[in-house]
């Protein structure tokens, strides 16, 4: 398995975390949920640092093999991110929960 992080420092752009969410909820999520491989992406907003990005986790490197969605965050934040980076994953676990399922969940969707 493979994950990768990307951040932005929103401080040069004229988006706000808050633009960001509601892109989120009306056009950024529903693209990538076809996408073969993906086990799970999530964006995630640091407001003290004024940073915004996403996390996500691969079952291989094949994704590299297909196109993915336009990088439309990038086109609305004016440049490409502050800091991406690949990793190795060593392990995984998931904890007793009870949520069924991950799809729909967090600020983007919850304040509407």
């Amino acid at each position: 398995m493979k994950a990768s992080v990307t951040w932005w420092d929103l401080t040069e752009s004229t988006q706000t975390i808050e633009s960001l969410r509601t892109y989120l909820r009306d056009e950024g999520v529903t693209p990538w949920e076809s996408i073969k491989g993906l086990r799970l992406k999530f964006w995630v907003s640091d407001p003290v640092g004024n940073r915004w990005g996403a996390v996500m986790l691969w079952e291989s490197d094949d994704f590299l093999d297909q196109p993915l969605p336009p990088h439309r965050a990038m086109e609305l934040i004016g440049y490409a991110p502050t800091e991406r980076v690949r990793f190795e994953v060593e392990a995984t676990v998931e904890g007793v929960f009870s949520a069924v399922g991950l799809s729909g969940l967090g600020l983007a969707f919850s304040e509407h």
